[in-house]
């Protein structure tokens, strides 16, 4: 006759066992565990690098950090905040960011401005796509006629036939454009302008250019050194360098 409850546990024991077989990890840690041998784990205690290394050295740190690092180190704390909009640090980054331009806005020039808010004025000033009638008194332009001009016009101007500086443009707050003295395509005739600016409901430009007399209209530019080119398919006007102008140019005010 089967003795069953034998039987039960002789299956009960052959299961076990196979499960040990199975995990032998399990079974090491049970055992390390039964003798009072449990891993330590690793405790990792994070501490703010403005309080282990001080505001002095941590300004040194974040001078080696681009502009766009150092505005988001701005947001981690009060405390960062203060380091990090510091004269100091700013004074530095804005003038990487001058170095070579052919302009400077005259937005600097408002009192009491900080380096940082210096730097984020110039930033966006020299992102901007509108001119604006100071744009256009504030500076000097050279004129050259394209290649699509009538050769008659290419003939009169330096740019093409080499015989001299290039012709000169000076826009005036009354809306008017003269030229130098003695330039020979010029021919004496009253010249005016003015800027027009369609913008969407949500604010955005929706179409802007220059208009000179009743000719084609100037589709405006901004090159990366931040100077001003207006161009049809006759002509093309360019801002001259003047980074160095007292006072700055451009309007005195943001302009989106």
């Amino acid at each position: 006759m089967v003795d069953v409850k034998r039987l039960q546990e002789k299956q009960k024991n052959k299961y076990n066992n196979r499960k040990r077989e199975r995990d032998p990890e399990d079974e090491a840690a049970r055992a390390a565990k039964r003798e009072g041998k449990e891993e330590k784990k690793e405790v990792i205690v994070l501490k703010d690098p403005l309080k282990v290394f001080g505001r002095d050295i941590m300004s040194m740190i974040l001078d080696n950090l681009d502009a766009r690092s150092g505005v988001l180190s701005l947001l981690v704390s009060h405390a960062w905040h203060g380091v990090a909009s510091s004269d100091r640090l700013w004074s530095s980054k804005c003038d990487e960011l001058w170095l070579e331009k052919a302009h400077m806005p005259r937005l600097l020039q408002i009192q009491g401005l900080s380096k940082l808010a210096a730097y984020s004025l110039s930033y966006v000033d020299g992102k901007r796509a509108r001119i604006m009638k100071d744009d256009l008194c504030d500076h000097v332009w050279d004129f050259h006629f394209n290649k699509a001009a009538p050769t008659y016009w290419q003939n009169l101007d330096p740019y093409w036939n080499g015989t001299g500086p290039p012709m000169r443009r000076y826009f005036h707050p009354d809306g008017s454009l003269t030229a130098d003295d003695g330039d020979q395509v010029w021919g004496g005739h009253e010249c005016c302008y003015c800027t027009v600016t369609s913008i969407f409901e949500n604010g955005q430009i929706r179409e802007h250019y220059v208009r000179i007399n009743r000719w084609p209209r100037m589709f405006v530019s901004r090159k990366l050194d931040w100077s001003w080119e207006m161009s049809n398919d006759l002509c093309c006007y360019s801002s001259i360098t003047d980074a160095d102008k007292t006072g700055g140019t451009g309007p005195p005010f943001p302009v989106v």
